[in-house]
């Protein structure tokens, strides 16, 4: 496969990670597949173009599954121009109704999994220097903390500060680092509930909050710009860029609203 650019992506099974994966594709690169799930990943080679997809079921909180699933996609694909950073779990309501497992998992995931993938990247993106590109997904939690996300928030705010860390580390390197930031997403993640004292799904706190929920293949479309632009940030969708203006400009008022009503913005 040398000379065809190469892209890992985790969460590669379902949601922005299959969409992601279908557009590099699409666009001629030879994608891999990181996923806990099996039949997610199937599906996923399913609709790409056969002989140019690798998969490997990797858990991001595994540090030494990180090295294993990296150095197999790269001796097939002849070398990584991106690591998407992509798998990631959604956690809410109220902080004292989250159990310290739920917790201590989307901590492991959302984060861990996170700082374990920029490390197994390193030296694979260095070798493609310059312009190769670590992207990670953070979100529109990452921008202002909301009532009934604090823990996905932690997450997603440390998803931002790694992104904008590692683009100073790593500058010397030629590697880039972006993330994306989306608000809510058409993907099976919107129909599970948020955890487990709960039994309401999120889109239906989504719909019930009247935000919009952003096609998965918008994500695909800034997660192409994002690995080929200049943004370190990339908001993804009217909610994203919503907060994004009222975190910078009148901060005030969200703080207000999130004491009255409890809910994002929206």
């Amino acid at each position: 496969m040398t000379g065809t650019k190469a892209i890992f992506i985790t969460g590669g099974g379902s949601g922005i990670g299959r969409a992601v994966a279908c557009k590099f594709a699409a666009e001629g690169w030879f994608v891999g597949l990181g996923d806990i799930s099996e039949d997610g990943m199937a599906g996923t080679r399913a609709l790409l173009p056969a002989g140019r997809c690798f998969s490997v079921q990797l858990d991001v909180r595994d540090r030494g599954q990180w090295d294993d699933a990296l150095g197999a996609f790269a001796e097939v694909a002849g070398g990584i121009d991106v690591v998407f950073n992509n798998a990631g779990i959604p956690i809410g309501g109220a902080l004292v109704d989250c159990s310290p497992e739920e917790i201590e998992r989307t901590l492991d995931i959302n984060l861990k999994g996170v700082l374990f993938g920029a490390q197994a990247a390193w030296p694979w993106l260095k070798k493609r220097a310059p312009g190769s590109c670590l992207l990670n997904t953070a979100s529109a939690a990452g921008i202002y903390g909301v009532p009934g996300a604090s823990v996905y928030c932690a997450t997603k705010f440390g998803v931002r500060a790694i992104t904008e860390s590692l683009d100073g580390e790593w500058a010397a390197d030629g590697i880039i680092v972006r993330d994306l930031m989306p608000g809510f997403i058409e993907t099976p993640l919107l129909d599970i509930a948020p955890n487990r004292k709960s039994n309401e799904a999120i889109r239906d706190r989504v719909t019930t909050a009247g935000l919009e929920i952003t096609p998965v293949a918008t994500v695909a479309d800034a997660a192409w710009a994002a690995v080929h632009g200049e943004r370190l940030h990339t908001l993804v969708g009217k909610t994203a860029r919503q907060a994004s203006f009222f975190a910078r400009f009148l901060p005030g008022m969200i703080r207000s609203r999130n004491k009255a009503s409890g809910r994002p913005l929206g």
